[in-house]
């Protein structure tokens, strides 16, 4: 198990490597959130990068991190959809083949964003714990390269590069509010924003229904939960990795959880009110801002919009949602 928080002299690498592939996210001032005491919410707009999410900072720097070590003739990953399709485009750019490992039933939206981009699916298993062991497995003989963003090495300092870009955009930012599943985006967020700024408030945000790192933040230790069924499937993760729980009791000041229906009604708030499309994990942080009134009031404060891969099912759910409160 190789799970590290990034060091600045690798974030700044990443960081370099970055800047040639993807001009930096915009960093966009949320009227609709922004309360007249506060000092202001902002949203940082991941979703506009290719395939729809953050992902391809990890998986881009990643993968160019691991050839540059060795040859690597296929690359696989396990994921519930954004990061298989990070995987794929990075595999496609470099012409690799990719094989992505997904739970049964995964978002079908994400599928066929990983099937445009030439890579191979294969479904198995209940939930990404499962499918990751899969994926282990087909990899145990060595003939291709496992690039699984829970636990690789490389993959914090790629999405570290959000926090660096925010800096440059907002300098006087005080607090960052980041969705939390596997871990690898907030440790590497955290950990670039208070090697820039120590005394920077930087807070996860986790489902009701899959609170895994929630709990193990909170008590210290890894504490599995048994399932973690969730219509954010970006933040599905039931099996927590101990020295991730270390590295977030390190660097994450407070962990908050959101309910379904909070997630459902940030995603129609966006869309209706700051004209944005996010999926529910992408929704995480601004339903965790609706729910509490005061979190502006301490300055400046930047919201991760991580993801746009939303399945009709869920938009339709947003939309209805709305509805039914008139």
């Amino acid at each position: 198990m190789n799970v590290v928080i990034p060091d600045w002299a690798a974030v700044r690498t990443a960081w370099q490597f970055l800047k040639r592939h993807f001009a930096p996210t915009r960093l966009i001032l949320a009227p609709s959130l922004t309360r007249d005491d506060g000092a202001g919410v902002y949203l940082k707009v991941e979703s506009e990068l290719p395939t729809g999410s953050f992902k391809v900072r990890g998986a881009v720097y990643a993968l160019h991190a691991e050839m540059a070590r060795r040859p690597v003739a296929e690359v696989v990953a396990s994921s519930t959809g954004n990061h298989g399709a990070a995987v794929a485009w990075a595999a496609k750019s470099i012409g690799i083949p990719a094989k992505i490992f997904l739970p049964s039933g995964a978002n079908p939206a994400k599928q066929s964003r990983i099937r445009a981009l030439g890579a191979e699916i294969v479904e198995h298993g209940k939930d990404i714990s499962e499918a990751a062991e899969a994926a282990e497995q087909y990899t145990r003989n060595g003939h291709a390269f496992f690039l699984n963003d829970a636990t690789n090495s490389d993959v914090p300092a790629g999405t570290a590069t959000i926090a660096c870009e925010i800096f440059e955009q907002l300098p006087e930012v005080a607090a960052v509010w980041v969705p939390m599943g596997d871990t690898a985006l907030i440790r590497g967020v955290a950990s670039a924003a208070k090697h820039l700024r120590p005394e920077i408030r930087v807070v996860g945000v986790q489902a009701e229904r899959a609170p895994a790192y929630y709990l193990s933040w909170k008590r210290g230790v890894p504490v599995p939960t048994s399932t973690c069924d969730t219509v954010a499937d970006g933040l599905a993760t039931r099996i927590p990795i101990r020295e991730s729980v270390t590295a977030i009791r390190a660097l994450v000041d407070e962990v908050r959880l959101v309910t379904e229906t909070q997630m459902v009604g940030a995603i129609r708030h966006l869309l209706t009110e700051e004209h944005l499309v996010a999926e529910p994990a992408g929704a995480a942080t601004t339903a965790a801002c609706i729910a509490d009134s005061f979190a502006a009031r301490q300055g400046p404060l930047v919201l991760l919009l991580t993801g746009a891969n939303i399945s009709d099912v869920v938009l339709r759910q947003a939309v209805e949602f709305g509805e039914s409160r008139r």
